[in-house]
């Protein structure tokens, strides 16, 4: 039955985020709301096995090798930090998990520097379980490794870096491992490291990572919208100073993005990353903006991390290859490619409360209409402050 083993099994930029949240939000409190974007059909009883997993995820502590990894790894965390992660333990009463026939749902609450931690594991046992209680059968563990060879022959052609990004929606813990283990085997360097801190350690490679979307939408909850991206990567570069310069771009469609990335932000960071909407017209976007500050976009890069597989990875190398540094982050298509149906399933922040304020809804809007996710009215009201159109 699916368990987590390391409290390190979660997404590196959940622990910089939180990190952040510790040194300047600590009062902040924030929820979070699974959406089953596929329409998945959960058999019964579902919720009380996922229960059973959270409910084991309190047991999780750091460990001093891992402690002495994670500090080593970040020496631009302070160590109090990593001595606030030893003494860190998952509370499950912050989880609230319901099932009426074949529909989840699954809420999260408390103090953000704590609930900030939930989410990715969360989903990767979510997945987990449906593909066990289901009862679905994946290809065998040698087909695992040689479906990732193939497909790492192909891309090491395009003279390219890529990463693991695909913890959340994985298949299952084994299956994560066996990709990590076939791409750290693989005779090249296109393979640079990987989202999960704990398969970072693991297989001795670098846990690659900045921020999310949720860094913003609290910016939005605590000064609004017109501020969010500004005041976001502001703060951002305060904690980090520098360091971890890879702007998350399209909380708020890219097109309000980039009217905040002014010259100041747009030197500081090393570069950007597309997780919405057209990759080609998004990478004219961004080349158009570095042109306009005076900066040769070849200095810059952009990280592609939107359902990436193959095919999308060629047409996006073929425009950028000599206008733009590139690089590319790979989810499911890595730790999700198995003969099976992937799941299509999120958990965002849905409302944020600022250490003064009150409980404030939050949304996402990205470059792809679809993807947006919150409150319906709130989405229209943001639209208007940021003059988006409304078919946006």
């Amino acid at each position: 039955m699916a368990r987590l083993t390391s409290i390190l099994d979660n997404d590196f930029y959940k622990f910089t985020m939180q990190y952040a949240v510790v040194k300047l939000f600590p009062k902040a409190k924030a929820r979070y709301q699974f959406i089953n974007r596929g329409k998945h059909e959960f058999p019964e009883g579902f919720a009380e096995k996922l229960r059973v997993a959270i409910h084991h995820m309190a047991e999780l502590k750091l460990s001093k090798a891992e402690k002495e990894f994670f500090a080593k790894t970040c020496p631009y965390i302070d160590p109090t930090y990593f001595d606030f992660l030893q003494g860190y333990q998952y509370d499950p009463e912050e989880v609230k998990i319901t099932q009426e026939g074949s529909n989840l749902e699954v809420h999260i609450e408390g103090y953000w520097y704590r609930t900030i931690l939930w989410e990715v594991p969360v989903m990767s046992l979510i997945c987990e379980l449906y593909y066990e209680e289901t009862g679905q059968e994946r290809v065998s563990d040698g087909e695992v490794a040689q479906i990732v060879n193939d497909k790492m022959d192909k891309y090491d052609k395009l003279n390219i870096t890529i990463a693991d990004f695909g913890t959340r929606r994985r298949h299952s813990y084994a299956v994560h491992d066996l990709v990590i283990k076939a791409l750290r085997a693989h005779d090249s360097n296109t393979f640079i490291g990987t989202s999960n801190v704990h398969f970072a350690m693991k297989y001795k490679t670098k846990p690659i990572g900045t921020h999310a979307h949720e860094w913003f939408m609290f910016h939005a909850a605590k000064y609004g919208y017109k501020m969010a991206n500004l005041l976001g990567l502001e703060h951002w570069a305060d904690v980090y100073r520098g360091d971890l310069g890879i702007a998350l771009s399209d909380t708020y469609t890219t097109e309000a993005f980039f009217k905040q990335f002014d010259k100041k932000l747009t030197k500081l960071f090393d570069g950007v990353r597309h997780d919405s909407g057209d990759p080609i017209e998004f990478a004219k976007k961004t080349i158009k903006h570095y042109e306009s500050k005076g900066i040769n976009p070849l200095n810059k890069t952009i990280i592609f991390s939107d359902g990436l597989d193959y095919d999308k990875v060629v047409k996006i190398v073929d425009f950028c290859n000599g206008k733009i540094g590139h690089s590319f982050g790979i989810g499911t298509d890595f730790t999700n490619d198995v003969g099976l149906k992937r799941m299509n399933i999120v958990l965002k922040m849905t409302e944020a409360y600022p250490d003064e304020g009150e409980w404030t809804p939050v949304i996402k809007l990205s470059d792809e209409p679809l993807k947006h996710t919150g409150d319906p009215e709130e989405i229209k009201m943001a639209k208007r402050f940021l003059n988006i159109p409304d078919h946006a």
